[in-house]
């Protein structure tokens, strides 16, 4: 018989063996996160008054439209308002998409819409679609910084090409399309994101011309152009005849509707529109059927032209409340641009300011905004700042700038 010592019942059991786990994917490791994003999350309570986000005014949203368009389809079709839908997105919404694109001078069929979740979905599908690793991507400089985030996860090498009041230098262009190969240039050309700017006709015209004779796709992104204030609509990069076959146009509700919708859209010749629905289908299969259905409803219903021109109408108030109190609120020699649309609005302070540094301070004083520095794929101006004069009305903009004054150290207003 053979007697098995015990265990005594206070020893220990032998410590697991574990490897450690494979490391996360070189693309997340080396892009940042947004810093505007960072920005919202310290600034979120109540009394700061925020230029720092995108964000349009709540208070002007038709949320008794939005609603009423969604009871309806839900009242009337919830089997497909509910159900999976297309990838190349709802019929309905395709075709208003369409035909409010042809309005504005650029012939389109519903064919040649994709909707996707968001214009920024877009940008992170042609990534997906025409880059590979180490591919050269031209953007403006500055430049909207989740076009920079989606291009460097896609592994793409970004170039800054010069820009004026006008945006993109077209000579510029053509020597850098020379000497680097790139495969797209990014663009906001009316009412940019950070600056506000505004591409002139001729400069359009001549960035078209660029890309007919270089061979070069152009990523035309438009979330902005429908809030105008003054002045008349400059027709699309894309509706010239030298860009017809590799522009891309991008659209978006969320400034204009609403952006928890997270409805965009992007216009593009068939091979890459099908090249970036298959990119889709891995993605997210499709956008919200109930969104877009809610959304065709409501075009089909409402006036959203006429609800435009009133939002556009208070914006235009909350610019002229910032344009009036910037020169109190910033140190003497800073100087700032004059948007004739859109959300914001690009200052630069003196030498030897450096905005990024003295953002803590700022935010101790309840108000914020976003630094120009991350907008830049290249050097950067650290005497920037981005100011969205959208968000609040003008008697809390008037006093933001109070606040900025102060935190400047110069003329408070009033």
């Amino acid at each position: 018989m053979t007697v098995t010592e015990p265990v005594p019942a206070s020893a220990p059991a032998p410590a697991p063996v574990s490897a450690s786990v494979p490391p996360l994917a070189a693309r997340v490791r080396t892009v940042g996160g947004s810093p505007v994003r960072d920005i919202l999350a310290v600034t979120a309570r109540p009394e700061v008054v925020n230029f720092a986000g995108g964000l349009p005014a709540p208070e002007l949203f038709d949320a008794d439209g939005v609603a009423a368009a969604f009871r309806a389809v839900l009242a009337e079709v919830p089997e497909r308002a509910l159900q999976y839908s297309t990838t190349e997105g709802e019929p309905a919404l395709r075709a208003a998409l369409a035909a409010r694109t042809g309005a504005r001078g650029l012939a389109t069929d519903a064919d040649d819409i994709l909707v996707t979740t968001g214009s920024q979905q877009a940008l992170s599908l042609l990534a997906t679609a025409l880059l590979e690793p180490g591919d050269t991507v031209l953007v403006e400089d500055p430049c909207y910084l989740a076009a920079l985030q989606a291009f460097g996860l896609a592994g793409a090498r970004v170039v800054a090409v010069p820009t004026d009041a006008d945006g993109v230098d077209p000579e510029a262009l053509e020597a850098l399309v020379v000497s680097e190969r790139p495969k797209l240039l990014y663009t906001v050309p009316t009412f940019q994101n950070p600056t506000g700017r505004t591409m002139p006709t001729g400069r359009r015209a001549a960035v078209a011309a660029v890309a007919a004779r270089r061979g070069l796709w152009i990523v035309e992104d438009d979330p902005y152009g429908e809030l105008r204030f003054e002045g008349e609509r400059v027709p699309w990069i894309a509706s010239f005849d030298d860009a017809r076959d590799r522009t891309v146009l991008l659209g978006s509700f969320s400034k204009v509707m609403a952006p928890g919708l997270r409805l965009g859209w992007l216009r593009a010749p068939a091979a890459l529109r099908r090249a970036c629905a298959i990119a889709k289908q891995a993605a997210d299969l499709h956008t919200p059927t109930v969104n877009q259905l809610a959304a065709a409803r409501y075009l089909a219903d409402r006036d959203l032209e006429g609800h435009v021109v009133r939002v556009a109408g208070a914006y235009r108030e909350r610019r002229d409340a910032m344009l009036a109190g910037l020169a109190d609120a910033l140190p003497d020699g800073s100087t700032w641009n004059r948007p004739v649309g859109g959300m914001f609005l690009w200052a630069r302070l003196p030498e030897g300011y450096d905005t990024t540094a003295l953002l803590p301070d700022v935010v101790r004083h309840d108000v914020a905004y976003v630094p120009g520095a991350p907008f830049h794929a290249g050097p950067p101006d650290t005497s920037t700042m981005r100011l969205c004069f959208v968000t609040h009305t003008p008697e809390e903009i008037t006093e933001g700038l109070r606040r900025l004054g102060r935190a400047f150290g110069g003329n408070t207003l009033g």
